[in-house]
């Protein structure tokens, strides 16, 4: 066993210890490398925007506050939940496509940076609550392109989708939000996929964001003071695969953003990503309850399951179920725990309760603990807690080898 991955399993033992299991153990110092990393190779041309709905604890988003150029909420629960952390309402935008009175109220009242348009209707909504707030709220116009390349685990493009102003529609219903007298449109917004590991489909999606926004800019006559990339950045989460080269994306796409930039000097490039940053960071923590054989199969029963993390167990929009990359907590014990291929169950009475099948891990048995990677993102908010009641998972931040409990989402 490596330093590192000793000191991984102290840090991720001793959260087990104090603040019991299933357990999201987040490091703050991994976050931190990656930002810098990030922003070494494309901090050139970009500032960054974290998506909150990648990982919402508040906790987290207060560690954020001074290191991000700005957040990019989906809900006015998501706004709350950023004031609450100290961030800047100026500093924040706002996505989605079924946005309620409500929350465009607490938002335009609120002095929220930027709405990010995704339809006429609602414009003519935000408008409208806008005028009754006596405010002309900054908008910026959501674009859904023609076109998505191949290599994204998600598009939000390219097909019938929810999301933005199809680029179709644009020539018609571009020119009726401009119309509309309490908004102005200081820019436009552009995220089409996700999780993406080639670079060269990130650099392809980027040339067709930079058309259409250099289309849309001059049939609008726009001097756009921000344009939104939504960046698609994957992350590896199964065995095999690799992590995306940031430094063959910069060679790709760097002289076209040069050119871009100099075509829009007055313009600030956002580049707004989510899993990129907290995903690896995080480490979801479980213990073995039981462990049984069944038909020549040892499979290992954990105290935490798809009810505490979803996207692990293949059923949070993976079409062929694969393994996350994970390993027992302490490893093979010098030897003494030869390596075997076992099943990874949770607590759960449903057979799609599955957090591994066929994983090679150092035999398990009751009372270890395994350590799934690469669950820094959509983890407690985007899982299915109250399935069974069974206990809530614990959030852990570590910051320089300091742990402290911020878990938000608590029984009761």
């Amino acid at each position: 066993m490596t330093d590192l991955v000793a000191d991984l399993d102290r840090h991720l033992a001793g959260a087990a210890a104090r603040f019991g299991t299933p357990a999201y153990v987040y490091a703050t110092d991994e976050i931190e490398a990656r930002l810098a990393h990030l922003r070494a190779h494309l901090g050139r041309w970009f500032a960054v925007s974290f998506a909150v709905k990648s990982n919402p604890n508040p906790a987290l988003l207060g560690w954020m506050r001074d290191r991000l150029d700005c957040l990019d909420i989906s809900s006015g629960g998501e706004l709350a939940l950023a004031r609450e952390a100290g961030w800047d309402a100026a500093k924040i935008s706002f996505t989605g496509p079924a946005k309620r009175e409500t929350e465009l109220r607490a938002a335009i009242g609120g002095g929220l940076g930027e709405l990010v348009v995704e339809s006429l209707r609602e414009a003519r909504l935000a408008d409208a609550v806008a005028a009754e707030l006596g405010r002309v709220q900054p908008v910026l116009i959501r674009l859904a392109p023609a076109r998505v390349p191949k290599g994204f685990g998600d598009q939000m493009a390219g097909r019938p989708s929810p999301f933005g102003v199809d680029v179709e529609d644009a020539a018609e219903i571009l020119p009726q939000i401009a119309a509309l007298p309490n908004l102005r449109i200081i820019g436009l917004h552009i995220y089409s996929g996700t999780q993406c590991l080639k670079p060269q489909a990130i650099c392809e999606n980027w040339r067709i964001f930079m058309q259409v926004f250099s289309d849309t800019c001059a049939a609008l006559d726009l001097h756009p003071e921000k344009l939104i990339f939504g960046a698609g950045l994957g992350i590896p989460y199964h065995p095999g695969d690799n992590a995306l080269d940031l430094a063959e994306i910069a060679a790709g796409i760097g002289p076209e953003l040069d050119a871009f930039a100099a075509r829009f000097p007055a313009t600030r490039l956002v580049l707004e990503l989510g899993r990129y940053l907290v995903g690896p960071a995080g480490w979801f923590v479980a213990r073995v309850v039981s462990v049984k054989q069944s038909r020549g199969t040892r499979i290992a029963i954990c105290d935490g399951g798809l009810n505490a993390n979803l996207a692990a167990s293949g059923n949070f929009g993976m079409v062929l179920r694969r393994n996350y990359v994970m390993h027992r907590i302490g490893g093979d014990e010098g030897g003494a725990r030869p390596a075997e291929k076992q099943d990874i169950s949770g607590p759960l009475c449903t057979s799609i309760d599955k957090l591994g099948g066929g994983v090679l891990l150092p035999r398990l048995d009751e009372g270890d603990l395994i350590a799934i990677h690469a669950c820094g993102a959509y983890g407690p908010t985007a899982s299915p807690l109250h399935f069974i009641s069974h206990p809530m998972p614990a959030e852990v931040l570590v910051t320089g080898g300091q742990m402290r409990d911020v878990t938000r989402i608590r029984d009761g």
